[in-house]
């Protein structure tokens, strides 16, 4: 058996130990973000650390935990914190938790993200229903032998971020009246923020948003089947953009701010997908 697809039957053995519970919908909370898993009806909380050879989230404001239960009556799986690339990990620990999820039951996959933006209209606070991805500035996830468990070698992504969904979002939204962008996310490796070249230099490739995760989790999500959309919080606009200098807390506040706005729209898509 393939190590990494053995790696993640220990993880799946692990959870399955501790609760039986079947998420339909899995969600990702980005930087700041966190404290929605804290309102929805918990069933089961599992600690990253419980579950036997789990990588674990060092990302301040990252709680690091799966949270099961129940938004709208749709069961889910939440992770309250995700693990990144820059945190030293391998790429194939990186997803292994949004693998993990598909393996609990989870067909469709929520990703949000703190991201800088890049689009000279967009303002700090905006919202960016994410349309595609650049992921250059990364390894694939799917480097190495294929998981056949999972999926094809070769797995087609013409439409990574499915336009069913992004449609469902876009009302939601305009039913909330909450003003939403659409854009291209470049998924950089971090942990320093970009220089003012390199942001001119995304521009050009038509880059809307950057971050530090998730095109790597969508990526691995569409090997095996998994419906996905994602959702950047443009916390901060990226590195030359403003004179400001950056730094990790203007994220967290900047989340914190619009996070009523976010659980809301995030509560009535979990709804309607």
């Amino acid at each position: 058996m393939n190590e990494v697809y053995e790696k993640l039957k220990l993880c799946l053995n692990s959870v399955r130990e501790k609760t039986d519970f079947r998420p339909e919908t899995a969600l990702i909370l980005g930087s700041g973000l966190g404290d929605y898993a804290d309102d929805i009806q918990i069933e089961q909380t599992i600690d990253y650390s419980e579950i036997e050879g789990f990588p674990v989230s060092t990302v301040p404001g990252h709680k690091g935990r799966f949270v099961f239960g129940y938004v709208n009556r749709v069961p889910v799986v939440i992770m309250q914190g995700r693990v990144h690339f820059y945190e030293g990990y391998p790429m194939s620990d990186v997803v292994l938790p949004t693998r993990l999820m598909g393996m609990l039951g989870a067909g469709k996959l929520i990703l949000t993200n703190a991201a800088g933006g890049v689009n000279v209209n967009f303002n700090a606070g905006d919202f960016m229903l994410i349309t595609d991805h650049i992921t250059t500035g990364i390894p694939s996830p799917l480097i190495g032998p294929n998981l056949e468990e999972l999926g094809t070698r070769f797995p087609d992504m013409s439409e990574v971020y499915s336009l069913r969904l992004r449609g469902i979002i876009k009302k939601e939204a305009a039913q909330l009246g909450i003003v939403l962008r659409e854009g291209v996310y470049v998924q950089l490796t971090g942990p320093a923020y970009e220089t003012p070249a390199e942001i001119r230099m995304y521009r050009s490739w038509g880059a809307d948003a950057v971050g530090m995760s998730t095109a790597c989790e969508a990526m691995a999500a569409r090997h095996m089947g998994m419906e996905v959309c994602g959702i950047s919080c443009i916390t901060n606009m990226a590195a030359g953009m403003t004179t400001k200098q950056l730094d990790h807390k203007e994220v967290q506040e900047t989340a914190d701010r619009v996070a009523g706005q976010f659980k809301k729209l995030i509560t009535a898509v979990i709804g309607k997908i």
